[in-house]
């Protein structure tokens, strides 16, 4: 779940402004979390707590305003009664991953990711970019063979993850939705080096890019075994307390790197 959120923290000053180099510094004097690490950290809570989750996303908000929240999900946080509104977009893959590190069976893991989905997102899209998100966090914590990781995404959800970042990168543009965003975010890992490249390469394709990096650095704390010490501690500073307590428990609890 760090991987996820020193993502965010990264992307957070590359987000609309079409990023498309693997070229540039990862953290500047404006980099800070945004709605992602927020929810994300919800989802975490959620977890430890088995508490409500409709009521914790919006005591997170509540707590955390001004983060880059949708329209929508700021609109249903003020409601008294919280119903799903149908969404498709990007916001239920980008706080799904401490799901994927929280159980031990895949069909546990999937069941788990389409909860965290639907308080909000119960379209068929936004539910299955939850799903796929934290599948390959789970399958990354387990095998060594990106190959298979593909495979079992591709056969699962149905994503094509076949093609390349230099293929995708020149005509790729912002958009907030799940089924443009979560296959580029698992190619991004699928063609990386380590930890830091997948993040340079979600990035670089200037889309949504702190979520695309949250994403992308799911997969790939999982896959390269935790996030590196110099990149973890920076991104731990500029965590608000009250957040990072959770990233702690959450991390003792599963006995995370």
């Amino acid at each position: 779940m760090l991987g996820a959120i020193v993502g965010d923290i990264i992307g957070s000053v590359h987000e609309y402004i079409g990023t498309k180099t693997k070229e540039f510094p990862l953290f500047i004097s404006h980099s800070s979390f945004t709605d992602d690490s927020v929810l994300t950290v919800a989802v975490a809570e959620w977890i430890l707590t088995d508490g409500d989750l409709s009521d914790l996303l919006a005591k997170f908000a509540r707590k955390f305003p001004g983060r880059g929240y949708g329209t929508m999900f700021s609109e249903w946080v003020s409601t008294a009664e919280r119903q799903p509104y149908n969404s498709y977009g990007n916001g239920s893959a980008m706080r799904v991953s401490p799901v994927g590190y929280a159980f031990e069976t895949l069909g546990e893991v999937i069941e788990w990711a389409g909860r965290s989905a639907e308080v909000t997102h119960n379209h068929p899209e936004g539910i299955r970019g939850a799903q796929a998100t934290a599948a390959a966090i789970f399958l990354a914590r387990r095998e060594r063979n990106k190959g298979a990781i593909k495979r079992a995404i591709e056969s699962e959800f149905g994503y094509d993850l076949s093609r390349r970042l230099d293929e995708i990168r020149p005509r790729y543009q912002f958009t907030e939705l799940c089924r443009h965003t979560v296959p580029e975010a698992l190619i991004a890992f699928l063609e990386s080096t380590g930890y830091e490249d997948a993040l340079r390469n979600a990035i670089s394709l200037g889309g949504d890019a702190d979520t695309l990096a949250c994403i992308s650095g799911g997969v790939a704390e999982a896959y390269y075994a935790g996030v590196p010490d110099d990149l973890a501690s920076v991104g731990r500073a500029l965590l608000d307390p009250a957040l990072l307590d959770v990233v702690d428990r959450f991390r003792a609890r599963f006995r995370l790197p």
